[in-house]
């Protein structure tokens, strides 16, 4: 049983199938969410269980993990996504997120063709313009995030509150609800300024009806909102390890800002190494730890209670009953294999999608335990044929096996939470910001190198062993198929050239890329909702 994520699991059921159903309004038109039907629930109706605080909260969690209601109440969500985007498949959150950071990069090429996956092989090759299916969904998704957190803060100021005759304590609950609320507008504003730089903006200030579209912020903007509301909110969240597994306790607060001030050189042209390795120490200081169990433990269905929950400082829960999205850890697991893998990682059939190219398995070597290759699986290497699965190095990670070796709760839809943040991957950052940025201890960022690859049961390596390319290598090794490749290469300046990967610009041999390819487009759909928005350059 998953106690504590199925408590969160049930809010999300009953925040929406037993109130209202939400819907964008034109989505980026203006970036509210209003109730769908007058006649279901006003919002003073549905606040008057005080319940309902919470369970809008969960509403917002529950975002990031599934695409509509259907699949909040344990049904599967094909056809019922909230944001009113294509099919669940493309839009769920984490799916399209995955999508732009993995298939861009050496790390993943897809073998889908065009008919169900329309400008799908656009990501394998790099070639993606401002209509493409896939990024025009994830773009969606975020900012349908972003009005739910809005609308949640306007129906919990002081003043709404005291109104309904809300009682001091739960007052005092609401205050923590509101931070974890704009914690999670942080994180999904965090996601565009890394994918698209600049973007739409609007708060919980702007009202419902009012009329007033959203105007473009500059990248630079948003990296300062972030990182302000960010501080505002770090005093009333509760200290690491503190709050409800799967919601925001200090310890993710501290990881996003990391996560900001490391890459700030790309977002905003200002090193904030220094910055990124005082956030990073506060993390690696927590009671968060690298969990000492099998490293591939740490992506298994029982991830939540087999001992990698004390390394996960922020996942996006999953459960194959009450989550049944053919986005998240179901689409990982699914795409990554055959029907024959996919009995051996607990589900019913394999969608043979994504391996690696081979350029990553030269990066990263056929001796480190952490890349899990198919065992017995003697594939070419090249892949001369991007739609033949049986070309490519085929590699798992994510399993619907528990860690005693049975089965997750369901066959098709897979329980495995995803670590989006995780103190592995602190402490990566704190080797890199060591080795390539000059900040803190090189010796004891091998402390932290040798800590990961000794759980993983690889040789440790000396201090000689120790530069840029060695951490990019060693991200690659221990966070591949984790969400970060394409953010890593960029940061390391591999990702327009100097690095080449098969079918890299759309040439099996590969090419270098344009430097507008930093950033994503914004979709014309969406451009044309709102004359305030303009595109990147190069689109």
């Amino acid at each position: 049983m998953k106690l504590n994520r199925i408590n969160i699991l049930k809010l999300r059921n009953i925040a929406i199938a037993g109130a209202f159903l939400f819907v964008t309004s034109s989505c980026l038109n203006d970036l509210d969410v209003k109730v769908n039907d007058d006649e279901l629930f006003t919002s003073e109706q549905f606040y008057a269980n005080p319940a309902s605080y919470k369970q809008f909260l969960a509403k917002i969690y529950a975002g990031l993990a599934v695409t509509g209601q259907k699949s909040a109440n344990g049904d599967s969500d094909l056809g019922a996504e909230d944001d009113g985007g294509p099919n669940e498949g493309f839009s769920q959150y984490l799916r399209g997120y995955w999508q732009l950071q993995e298939l861009t990069t050496d790390e993943a090429i897809i073998a889908w063709g065009e008919s169900d996956n329309p400008t799908i092989k656009d990501l394998n090759f790099n070639t993606w313009n401002a209509d493409n299916v896939f990024n025009e969904a994830f773009f969606a998704r975020v900012f349908f995030q972003v009005g739910l957190v809005n609308e949640y803060l306007r129906e919990t100021t002081e003043e709404k509150l005291s109104s309904r005759g809300v009682s001091e304590s739960l007052k005092a609950e609401i205050k923590t609800f509101r931070a974890e609320a704009r914690f999670l507008r942080a994180l999904s504003y965090y996601h565009a300024i890394d994918i698209y730089g600049k973007m739409p903006f609007a708060t919980e200030d702007q009202e419902i009806g009012s009329g007033v579209k959203p105007v473009m912020q500059s990248r630079d903007f948003m990296f300062n909102y972030v990182i302000n509301e960010l501080n505002a909110i770090e005093g009333d969240l509760p200290a690491p390890r503190m709050n409800e597994y799967g919601r925001v306790d200090k310890a993710a607060v501290w990881m996003l800002r990391a996560k900001l001030y490391l890459n700030a050189r790309v977002y905003t042209g200002a090193d904030k190494s220094t910055e990124a390795l005082a956030e990073v120490e506060k993390v690696i200081g927590s009671t968060y730890k690298v969990a000492q169990i099998p490293y591939a433990n740490l992506f298994k269905a029982d991830n939540h209670i087999n001992g990698a929950q004390e390394e996960i400082i922020f996942p996006i829960a999953f459960d194959g009953i009450k989550t049944r999205t053919y986005g998240g850890t179901t689409y990982l697991v699914h795409a990554s294999c055959t029907n024959e893998v996919g009995l051996t990682l607990g589900i019913d059939f394999g969608w043979q999608g994504y391996r690696v190219r081979p350029e990553f398995m030269q990066s990263v070597g056929n001796t480190d335990q952490r890349v899990m290759k198919v065992a017995g699986n003697s594939d070419p290497a090249s892949i001369t044929d991007y739609m033949k699965f049986d070309q490519g190095a085929k590699l798992i990670k994510f399993s619907n096996k528990n860690s005693n070796g049975s089965n997750g709760s369901d066959a098709n839809f897979v329980d495995a939470d995803f670590p989006l943040f995780r103190m592995g991957d602190a402490y990566l950052m704190y080797a890199e910001l060591a080795v390539v940025n000059g900040k803190g201890s090189v010796a004891t960022a091998l402390t932290y190198v040798n800590a990961l690859r000794t759980r993983a049961g690889v040789a440790t390596v000396l201090q000689s062993a120790l530069n840029a390319d060695f951490i990019l290598n060693e991200r690659a090794r221990e966070l591949y198929w984790e969400g970060y490749r394409r953010q890593d290469l960029i940061r390391f300046g591999k990702y327009l050239s100097g690095y080449t990967w098969q079918w890299k610009g759309g040439s099996m041999n590969g090419s270098d890329l344009a430097s507008f390819k930093l950033l994503f487009p914004i979709p014309n759909k969406y451009l044309n909702l709102n004359s305030n928005l303009s595109q990147n350059p190069g689109y």
